[in-house]
């Protein structure tokens, strides 16, 4: 079984992925942490994320290890991700990797972008979460204050803001809902009620025969 959980950046699609993941047995992966890979690669490396030769030479080698890099989920790391995300040749470079996982048993929920419409278009269900760009805002700088990160409310919603604008405008496999995608806003909901509504959702699509008791 595969599901697909697409949406913009701190919708809450990761943390409802994952728990998906345990409540149906599958695996898991966070395909924006493919990409943020690839853009804290190009950046150790001295180079721009923007630069498509250095950012395709980086998604190709796909360097692992950096997943537990302590710089992978910074502000710093998200804007080169979004820029690297936008160039087509580390788009394919990173696609076959997400299929072969996706289709490995017993199957996987992969979060990102583009998984409902390009990655897996064949999906057992798929969801798209969305949140208000303000209230996404406030998410994420609760969580780098929390990290004892020194952040600017102000700076985190103009970034996210511009993260949706590059990730909806880029020419390959832009951020939009596949035709056969379930919405779900997480504005208004705390974390136990929008999984739950997740599990309706998906449920309302392929029945709960794949839950675990």
């Amino acid at each position: 079984m595969i599901i697909a959980v697409d949406g913009p950046s701190a919708s809450g699609k990761g943390t409802l992925a994952r728990r998906l993941a345990r409540h149906y047995g599958l695996k898991h992966l966070d395909t924006g942490a493919l990409y943020r890979v690839t853009g804290l690669a190009v950046r150790l490396a001295g180079g721009d994320p923007a630069d498509p030769v250095a950012a395709e030479a980086a998604a190709r080698a796909l360097d692992l290890s950096l997943l537990e890099h302590p710089d992978l989920r910074t502000e710093d790391a998200g804007a080169a991700a979004s820029k690297v995300a936008a160039i087509p040749a580390v788009r394919a470079a990173l696609l076959q990797f997400q299929r072969d996982f996706a289709h490995e048993a017993p199957g996987a929920v992969l979060d990102g972008r583009d998984i409902g419409t390009v990655v897996c278009p064949e999906a057992d269900a798929k969801l798209f979460v969305v949140a208000r760009a303000d209230i996404r805002a406030r998410r994420r700088f609760d969580e780098l204050s929390a990290r004892g990160d020194s952040v600017d409310y102000a700076a985190v919603l103009a970034d996210i803001e511009a993260r949706d604008a590059r990730d909806s405008s880029r020419a390959v496999a832009p951020l939009a809902p596949a035709d056969d995608a379930l919405l779900l806003d997480t504005s208004e909901l705390a974390i136990d009620a929008a999984f739950s509504e997740a599990v309706r959702l998906i449920e309302s699509r392929i029945g709960s025969r794949h839950a675990r008791p």
